[in-house]
């Protein structure tokens, strides 16, 4: 009896569209053996049809016209690769409305379009498959909406960005600036040559937006996180860190308290931390749960292979939905969009934190006053000073550890300080995160 086969069209042929192609040639047999069916690549839409990308295909089945490909009526399944907002949206809705299930690794477009999308597929009943769109090969989707679903989660926060990860930890444990290490990284391949969402925390941004929907069953809006990267963070940081007993890590955080707290931002976390011995291009995605507590879900957040492999489990899982009369059992976020809370995030005004304060200033007499008087207008008390290597008429660093401070208070007196006629670089401000538990 010949075996059954899932016809597959794939919208992008990039880094991530080849390993897909890699891993169905490669796993073909057992995944036959797993589904008792066939994942067959129908179709190939890119712009590019030229560049050679190493694998093996049928030149027909490549095309420049992605819209035959989701008209095409044998198509099972679209898998989306391309990226971006646009046409990525018009593409994914226009899969769902043929009745085409859809797999897709674009983080960026169901944090801002997703709810759009998450309504158009249940809607038309179909299946939509993200898992490789948060934390790369980690199944942290599957375990958001299965394996955790009887929870009531209470926080996710973790390292869900790659590229900075590997930036902050070479700086740790090499040394080197930013700007020296992140070219270091482009030579290597290991960052994009514009590394702007990266670096500045929107991709981190982006994925948190989806880890809030699936943990906490919360909707929001990415423009309302607070967010910033890592291009100010010096050596001079990562070594007082040090000092401190903390590593500096680009974190994405959200707890549900009194409220919802979220922010992506630098923060420095005690070396006794899970996620402190998160190195590389690793990325650990933490829950903390009601019943469960904490758990740690940890492996390779980007790359080829390994989001081609989350790619991959999608598709599976959607073709046992398909061969078994199963389609849209689940919802994509694990519950119906209608049940999902319209959810504030705090503001700024309202965050709360221990903080380390860096300022490099001119070393003369009363300097360190004037930075105190300046803290303690806006109610920002001092927990601990640190000043090394007095040289009077010399640019000095002084370090400062506060008690706990509102954000917006800290913002207007460092403001305030960054005037200072001794002041010679914009002061440096790293939250200090003593409360995420393990």
């Amino acid at each position: 009896m010949a075996t059954r086969a899932i016809r597959v069209g794939l919208i992008g042929f990039g880094t991530i569209g080849t390993g897909v192609i890699k891993l169905l040639q490669r796993q073909q047999r057992q995944i036959v053996q797993k589904l008792g069916a066939r994942l067959e690549m129908a179709r190939i839409a890119d712009i590019d049809l030229k560049t050679d990308r190493g694998v093996k295909i049928d030149r027909r089945l490549l095309t420049n016209d992605a819209q035959a490909l989701l008209d095409d009526p044998s198509i099972d399944i679209v898998i989306e690769l391309m990226g971006g907002y646009e046409p990525a949206r018009r593409f994914v809705l226009a899969a769902i409305a043929n009745g085409k299930d859809v797999v897709t690794a674009n983080k960026a477009l169901l944090a801002v379009h997703g709810r759009e999308i998450f309504t158009a597929a249940e809607r038309a009943g179909v299946d939509l498959g993200f898992e490789a769109s948060v934390g790369g090969g980690i199944p942290i989707i599957r375990v958001l909406r299965d394996g955790l679903a009887a929870d009531h989660n209470r926080a996710v926060y973790g390292i869900v960005n790659g590229t900075s990860n590997y930036i902050l930890s070479t700086m740790t444990n090499q040394g080197g600036e930013f700007g020296e290490v992140l070219r270091a990284a482009q030579q290597q391949g290991l960052a994009e040559a514009n590394p702007t969402y990266d670096v500045d925390g929107i991709d981190a941004a982006h994925k948190l937006t989806l880890l809030i929907q699936l943990a906490l069953g919360a909707r929001v809006r990415l423009q309302d996180i607070p967010t910033a990267g890592i291009r100010d963070v010096s050596q001079l940081d990562i070594n007082y860190a040090k000092d401190f007993g903390y590593v500096i890590k680009l974190l994405a955080v959200a707890k549900e308290d009194d409220g919802l707290e979220a922010w992506v931002q630098p923060a420095m976390v005690p070396r006794a931390h899970l996620l402190a011995d998160v190195n590389g291009a690793l990325n650990a995605i933490a829950v903390r749960g009601e019943a469960l507590g904490a758990s740690m879900y940890l492996g390779l957040g980007a790359g080829m292979m390994p989001t081609a492999t989350a790619v991959v489990a999608d598709l599976m899982e959607i073709a046992r939905n398909r061969l078994h009369g199963s389609r849209a059992r689940v919802a994509p976020l694990g519950y119906p969009l209608a049940s999902q809370r319209p959810t504030r995030i705090k503001p700024l005004t309202e965050l709360t934190s221990e903080f380390y304060l860096r300022f490099l200033v001119q070393d003369r007499p009363g300097v360190l006053a004037r930075i105190a008087g300046i803290l303690g207008e806006q109610h920002i008390s001092i927990a601990s000073v640190i000043q090394k290597g007095r040289e009077i008429g010399a640019t000095v660093p002084i370090v400062i550890r506060t008690h706990e401070a509102q954000a917006d208070r800290l913002q207007r007196a460092l403001r305030g300080i960054g005037r200072l006629a001794a002041v010679r670089a914009k002061p440096a401000a790293i939250r200090i995160e003593d409360s995420l538990g393990q």
